[in-house]
């Protein structure tokens, strides 16, 4: 996995389920968080190299559902049910993805994700985000011309 200066990638299997009498399907997905977009994670779903599904949210959303259920709308993220923490499998985070065809929920194990957020953390601690939005940018964005 290569890093630019700035990113933090980081390569999980997500346990992804689509309906709750199907049993999970093992993905290969991505973690990545980028300093240019500082409030952001992106979750890609999928091989690389063929078909993938990316979801863009807020990096407080993901570290507050390591210890609590939190968001709302399209996507939620819940700590795993404690009757689902057994020895032979890790702790797992659940991204709950909604859209109007349906939903998935993702299934992230907690070590990988916190690991993922202590890199981001480093990279722009919890506060600091402000100080890297290229405001200029956004407003050129948003005008659709340059300043």
């Amino acid at each position: 996995m290569e890093q630019r200066l700035g990113t933090v990638t980081s390569a999980v299997t997500a346990q992804v389920r689509t309906a709750e009498d199907v049993p999970p399907t093992p993905l290969p997905a991505e973690l990545r968080y980028e300093v240019s977009d500082p409030y952001a994670v992106v979750l890609t779903l999928g091989p690389s190299t063929d078909w993938a599904v990316t979801w863009v949210f807020a990096r407080a959303l993901l570290t507050e559902g390591l210890r609590r259920p939190t968001g709302a709308g399209d996507v939620t993220v819940v700590p795993a049910p404690r009757h689902h923490r057994r020895r032979h499998h890790p702790r797992s985070v659940r991204v709950v993805l909604r859209n109007g065809s349906g939903q998935a929920l993702v299934g992230l194990a907690v070590g990988d994700v916190a690991a993922f957020l202590r890199k981001t953390f480093a990279l722009v601690p919890a506060g600091a985000e402000g100080y890297h939005v290229d405001l200029d940018g956004v407003i050129t964005a948003l005008m659709g011309r340059n300043l």
